[in-house]
Order: structure tokens, then C-alpha cells, then sequence
């Protein structure tokens, strides 16, 4: 049986995720405004593959139109990094590709997500889902950016919760705010 992922952001920094779903049998859609396919070596044959989409976030229903075929039915997960006030036109757009009660990883950079208020509320209410928030290394007295690498291991993490059935949860990956140690 073919196993159906929708990866929106995954050109980008949720490349090594995607691929990862396309290692693990996945067919895989990336709808992207720009052609940035994951590596040839993670593409896969048959069934297992990844295909991009041209769609852009700004035309929501479009990117759920153009998506749809490319899934080739229900879409078994969804990972999403949409960001800003356009992110619940997004999400609920593509809902009706997703499988019944698929369950749902919403990624967030620190921004978004509030230190005291948490996250912003699931937009997919009948979808279980698991929200991860990106933050930063520290290294010594100076902070960095996560790496890409870094970014996919903590989202495969949220998918195999995600897929796992457990309740819906927030995954931080890196430091999300700075302690009073590191000041």
C-alpha cells in the first residue's frame, strides 16, 4: 500500500525530511513556488518517490489543486512549515487532500511560537498534531542557527511521534530561548 506524504516547505529547510519519507517508502509532494528537487539519490522509483509541485502559498487553493493529483489520493501525513497569518488559509486548503484523522506536524521557527503563550493553536482540529519549534545552538558564548541537518532530525523525530499515534504534542529542537546561564 502505497503511503501518501504532503510536505509543504520541503524544498527548503524540510529537504532532508522529505527525503528521509522517500527513503522509508513514502511517495512524497512538495508543492514549491521554485523547481528545488531533493537529491536524485533519494528519489526513488514506482510508488516510492518525490514529486514537485509549482504552488505558492500566496494562492492556497491553487496549491491544494495543483497537489491533489500529484498525491494520487488521500495524503497519510502532513508536514507543514507555513508561515505567518497565511498559514490557517494554507492548512485548511489542503485539508480535504488528507486522509481521515492523518495526523498533522506543523513546524514553527521561535518567532512564532510564544515562550510564555507556546504555540499558535493546530489550525486541523479533526488531525492530531504535533508542533515543533525551531530554535538555536549554543556554542560557548555565541549562538547559531540550526543547520538543515539539524531541522530534519528534530521534524522526523515529530513524524515518528506523529505516526506513532501518540497525543498531540510540542517538540522543541535546539535551545528556544536563552537561560539566565547564557546571558
Amino acid at each position: 500500500m502505497t503511503r501518501r506524504a504532503l510536505v509543504i516547505g520541503g524544498t527548503g529547510m524540510l529537504a532532508g525530511c522529505a527525503s528521509a519519507l522517500v527513503a522509508d517508502g513514502w511517495h512524497v509532494v512538495l508543492p514549491s513556488r521554485r523547481h528545488a528537487p531533493i537529491p536524485d539519490t533519494a528519489v526513488g522509483d514506482g510508488d516510492r518517490k518525490a514529486l514537485w509541485v509549482q504552488a505558492d502559498w500566496a494562492e492556497p487553493k491553487q496549491l491544494a489543486a495543483r497537489a491533489e493529483p500529484a498525491l494520487g489520493g488521500p495524503a497519510d501525513l502532513l508536514v507543514a512549515w507555513v508561515h505567518g497569518l497565511v498559514r490557517p488559509s494554507v492548512l485548511r486548503a489542503v485539508a480535504p487532500l488528507l486522509a481521515p484523522g492523518a495526523p498533522v506536524v506543523e513546524v514553527h521557527d521561535s518567532a512564532s511560537a510564544n515562550p510564555v503563550g507556546g504555540c499558535p493553536d493546530p489550525v486541523l482540529p479533526d488531525h492530531p498534531t504535533q508542533q515543533v519549534v525551531l530554535g538555536f545552538v549554543l556554542q560557548g558564548s555565541r549562538t547559531r542557527w540550526l543547520t538543515h541537518a539539524e531541522i530534519a532530525v528534530g521534524v522526523l523525530d515529530a513524524v515518528r511521534r506523529a505516526l506513532d499515534g501518540r497525543p498531540p504534542g510540542v517538540h522543541h529542537v535546539g535551545e528556544f530561548r536563552p537561560s539566565s546561564t547564557h546571558s
